[in-house]
């Protein structure tokens, strides 16, 4: 065999094994990729749909094993953070009820005496003022209380098949002398008939009130408020409209947080006094619905109801 036969055929086994070589770190950069997308996949799951499973992939790659085990203490650590958190959330709402419970009792009783001193002497201003005050500061006592019971699950919410439509109807009525003393242009869109979702009637009045309040007290600048009810194959939505300021896009997602104070918003009185944002949201997720906003700054804001249709 000749000098330039055994060359080629050195090169040729040269360029095999460089081959295999390139084809085994393709193949094992390529294994890596997958297991990676696995991970980055099973991260996403969790996070979306607030899990707490654990990242599974199998490999043999020994820095892969010891990136999932950090990624795994990490969501352990997640999940007793949580854990607290709730706990947190519970004890400081037990502690807003026994405050709201401790201050409601001597309130009640001022109450009383305002009222009877009001009755004799019906005509002084002073003594008007002080009650209304007084009945202010009870209202938000009692809303401190009913919020802490619905974020606590105690809220006594037995849901039932209700009649929506007539519940509508029976919201605007209520509405009608405040609504024409302002001087509002009222637009309602609610079926004759009966649409039934499951629901409680008192639940559903008080998400009602709140938000026409809320709609009548930011939205005069529009002096606009609508009501429609529509549905589809699973769902009823119920929309309350206003004309008014609106609420910029930066806080729309806020909005609703219990608390939740910013200057120059539409809801600071009603979220950092009255809470009924708050309480609408908590009362439309205990029956199975949930409340969301959507507002274009100066030409309209829409909060929109969404309950469980029954069609039977």
């Amino acid at each position: 065999m000749s000098g330039q036969t055994i060359i080629f055929f050195l090169l040729l086994v040269i360029a095999s094994l460089v081959l295999i070589v390139l084809y085994q770190r393709f193949a094992f950069w390529r294994g890596i990729q997958t297991e990676l997308r696995q991970i980055s996949r099973k991260l996403e799951d969790i996070f979306e749909y607030d899990s707490e499973e654990k990242i599974m992939v199998f490999t043999d790659n020994p820095v892969l094993k010891e990136l999932m085990g950090e990624i795994n203490r990490l969501l352990l650590d997640r999940q007793k953070m949580k854990a607290e958190f709730k706990r947190g959330e519970l004890s400081r709402g037990k502690m807003l009820a026994n405050i709201s419970h401790d201050i409601k009792t001597p309130l009640t009783v001022i109450l009383g005496y305002l009222e009877i001193m009001r009755l004799a002497d019906a005509d002084d201003e002073m003594l008007k003022k002080v009650e209304r005050k007084a009945k202010q500061v009870m209202d938000l006592i009692n809303q401190f209380f009913t919020l802490t019971k619905l974020e606590a699950g105690e809220a006594d919410i037995v849901s039932s098949r209700v009649d929506i439509s007539e519940i509508c109807r029976e919201s605007a009525l209520g509405f009608y002398e405040i609504l024409l003393e302002k001087d509002f242009e009222v637009e309602l869109s609610i079926p004759e008939r009966a649409v039934y979702v499951q629901g409680e009637k008192n639940a559903l009045q008080r998400i009602l009130f709140n938000l026409l309040s809320n709609a009548v007290r930011y939205g005069s600048g529009g002096n606009y408020l609508g009501i429609f009810l529509h549905e589809d194959k699973d769902s009823v939505y119920i929309d309350v409209t206003d004309k008014g300021k609106g609420i910029e896009k930066e806080f729309a997602d806020r909005i609703f947080e219990r608390l939740f104070t910013m200057e120059d918003s539409r809801n600071r009185e009603i979220q950092g006094n009255g809470l009924g944002l708050t309480i609408a949201k908590n009362l439309a997720v205990s029956l199975g619905g949930n409340l969301y906003v959507d507002s274009i700054p100066g030409i309209k804001t829409t909060f929109t109801v969404k309950l469980k249709k029954i069609n039977y």
